[in-house]
């Protein structure tokens, strides 16, 4: 594109959007500019939907004792203080959906043009956001309806919406694409394979790329604290063993582990737990020389390292990389590859007017 009068060069990394403490990157930013004004290598988008991230909206949720008022007022505050939808608790973001504005000159040429629906995929946590107003907040998913803008930067990742699956259900499956992509380099044949918060969304589709690559010779086991959700798990069959446990008891879950796996202990397991206290629940499950996959944002990695030094315990610990190259393809065509899953999602994620 040519580059006009008005457009102001921008840092590929975004430095130019920091306000304090100048000389960082977005995302450890307290503060960022989130005026519309497009700079060459950016692009902006008029915002429909939030995806706030699990952890992040569980605590929220927490913290204003369950009130949807209480919330949206917390996100507006929020956004309004640093720029950005980054919770100063557990320092995590989301996602978000919209529809391109405006594309920069400088903006990486791959096709996309003003009015395209998007979805991006980096972390609000460092993605420029005003809010005008929040409309809707969904309790039971973490969606939240605005109107505002947002900034992407020329090195951010995102994804076209596709017709065929309805918006809310990519929300929901692109803020954890990270998480599926990442267990399905992971896994081998002949794993067996502990998640922990598999009845979540990130859980759903680890579980489901772990039970493809361990294969019939590994054994694939579920760990989930809400009824509801073992009940789920059960149905869709991905899992060879459903456990309802609380997962923020190692010794407890240490024990159902050891019963699963008669003894030998997950080669892998992949923590999507929502809430904290659970890193040493995870490191107990897994064999020495093993790996641990630490996608939840509720996770502390100091707690991690400090606990598996603790128990003498030398596993692989991976810190969970929202980002993987080809993730977002790999996860929307998981759920067109599966029906029952998708329809899981969808009964749970794509309503609310998505």
């Amino acid at each position: 594109m040519e580059k006009t009068a008005k457009e102001k060069r921008g840092h590929l990394y975004g430095l130019h959007r920091v306000l304090n403490p100048k000389g960082v990157l977005p995302q450890p930013a307290w503060k960022l500019d989130a005026s519309p004004e497009c700079y060459d290598n950016e692009l902006t988008i008029d915002v429909s939907y939030l995806n706030i991230d699990s952890a992040s909206f569980t605590q929220i949720k927490e913290e204003c004792g369950g009130d949807p008022e209480g919330i949206r007022e917390k996100i507006q505050t929020i956004v309004a203080e640093r720029g950005k939808m980054h919770n100063p608790v557990t320092g995590s973001g989301g996602m978000l959906i919209g529809s391109v504005d405006r594309v920069g000159s400088a903006f990486p040429d791959c096709g996309v043009r003003p009015g395209d629906r998007i979805a991006i995929l980096v972390s609000l946590s460092l993605t420029p956001l005003h809010l005008d107003r929040v409309e809707e907040v969904d309790l039971s998913t973490g969606q939240v309806k605005v109107r505002g803008k947002a900034v992407l930067f020329a090195s951010g990742p995102f994804a076209r919406l596709t017709e065929d699956l309805p918006e809310g259900l990519s929300l929901a499956a692109l803020d954890v694409c990270g998480a599926p992509a990442q267990t399905a380099r992971i896994v081998q044949p002949g794993h067996q394979v502990v998640v922990l918060g598999a009845g979540g969304k990130s859980g759903l589709l680890s579980l489901y790329h772990a039970k493809k690559k361990a294969g019939s010779q590994g054994k694939v086991i579920a760990l989930e604290a809400k009824p509801e959700a073992c009940k789920d798990l059960r149905t869709l069959g991905f899992a060879d063993e459903v456990i309802e446990a609380d997962v923020r008891d190692p010794v407890g879950l240490l024990s159902r582990v050891e019963q699963a796996t008669a003894g030998a202990l997950a080669d892998v397991t992949v923590n999507c737990v929502n809430v904290r206290d659970t890193e040493l629940s995870a490191i107990l499950a897994t064999r020495e020389g093993g790996t641990v996959y630490f996608f939840s944002t509720a996770v502390r990695f100091t707690a991690a390292a400090l606990g598996a030094e603790g128990v003498g315990k030398d596993v692989h610990m991976m810190i969970g990389n929202g980002y993987a190259q080809g993730h977002a393809e790999l996860t929307l065509q998981t759920l067109r590859d599966c029906p029952p899953l998708r329809e899981l999602f969808e009964s749970r994620y794509a309503g609310g007017g998505l």
